[in-house]
């Protein structure tokens, strides 16, 4: 794919001297690309994350927090026990 369309898709706004220095760095990405895509993976097992990830599990403990009228002091406009917000389209 061409590099200024993809800068468009991107809504990147990319000067001449921009464009070629990103058409280098592409360039040599796509060179890395072609190195790792002949290496012989047969035999490994995927990977889920690259490095070992184990549960942290902690007790549950009661702690004391603020209270709902505490919080709600800090807002600026309320209904109830809730903050009120303007809608988010």
């Amino acid at each position: 794919m061409e590099l200024k369309k993809v800068a468009q898709l991107a809504r990147l706004y990319l000067s001449e001297q921009e464009m070629e220095e990103f058409q280098k760095q592409m360039k040599s990405i796509f060179q890395y690309f072609e190195e790792i895509k002949d290496i012989d993976t047969k035999g490994i097992k995927p990977l889920v994350t690259p490095t070992p990830m184990e549960a942290f599990f902690r007790e549950d403990e009661v702690i004391q927090t603020l209270s709902v009228e505490e919080v709600l002091q800090n807002a600026p406009e309320k209904s109830g026990h809730l903050f009120k917000v303007p809608p988010v389209v």
